[in-house]
């Protein structure tokens, strides 16, 4: 389960899980260079650190400095020359303390982060990037979110990953939000998950918009691996809406305002209610 799109397709995105599930742990020394590696092997670490206590970050596969700074410590903390690269010597002594791993730092830190700053929209850095078809539904978006005291920004060529990932993390927002048409006559609030990862934040801003939502729109909360979800730094989360089926409001764009009052208020809900995660 690589939680990526189905459509029978071997495209970029298939063929490089294909490529990144070929590596274990062990057979590469892991090291942060540019561009970043990939790969199961590199997962395995950020799940073997952050059970440790080392908050490798999300556990995504991607070696970044965040998966390096957790590296180093636990290198400095077990006597290890301190080099920031995973040889035989690292992973020698990370087999000998795996049995004292006790869970994922990093989705604790990221709950305790949630429960510790509820309701704090005001101030957020907000990533908004939409397909141009939805522009009317951004702006809209843009102003409700505003009218939270949120600064946000708004890209209109949200229809493309690598641009939105680049700009959003450029822009260090708290939280991306990207919109786009769904393909089917039913909606999606993708957040980032993966086999061994699920971004709590991103499933809690995920919930509160379906919430938010479901009696205007048929919106269901599901996590995936995509491109854009993975490569974020920060929470994302991807919804994909039925503009064709929109019974409650008509056709969608003719109730933008109502429409973006829902996503604003669903992210600020999420926000406010820590204890809300998706299921």
């Amino acid at each position: 389960m690589r939680r990526l799109r189905i459509d029978g397709v071997c495209g970029p995105q298939t063929w490089a899980a294909l490529v990144e599930s070929g590596y274990h742990l062990g057979d590469r020394m892991l090291y942060l260079r540019t561009p970043h590696l990939r790969g199961d092997d590199v997962a395995e670490l950020q799940t073997r650190l952050n059970a440790l206590g080392f908050d490798a970050g999300r556990e995504d596969g991607i070696f970044g400095t965040q998966t390096a700074r957790a590296l180093t410590e636990f290198q400095r903390n077990a006597g290890l020359a301190v080099d920031g690269i995973l040889g035989p010597a690292t992973l020698a002594a990370l087999d000998r303390v795996r049995s004292l791993a006790a869970g994922s730092v990093a989705a604790v830190r990221e709950r305790d982060r949630l429960a510790r700053e509820p309701g704090r929209v005001a101030g957020r850095r907000i990533y908004l990037a939409a397909a141009p078809d939805l522009a009317v539904l951004a702006i809209s978006t843009r102003a409700a979110l505003t009218a939270h005291g949120a600064h946000v920004v708004v890209d209109l060529e949200g229809d493309h990953d690598a641009r939105v990932t680049e700009r959003a993390n450029q822009f260090d927002s708290h939280l991306t939000l990207v919109l786009r048409p769904a393909a089917s006559a039913h909606g999606n609030v993708h957040f980032y998950e993966s086999p061994r990862y699920r971004s709590e934040a991103g499933a809690q801003l995920a919930l509160g918009i379906v919430q938010e939502l479901r009696t205007l729109l048929p919106l269901e909360a599901s996590g995936h691996a995509f491109p854009v979800l993975r490569e974020t730094r920060m929470p994302t989360v991807v919804v994909e809406l039925p503009i064709a089926a929109a019974p409650a409001v008509g056709r969608l764009l003719e109730h933008a305002p109502l429409v973006a009052r829902a996503l604003a208020d669903g992210i600020r809900a999420a926000l406010e209610s820590p204890a809300v995660t998706a299921r």
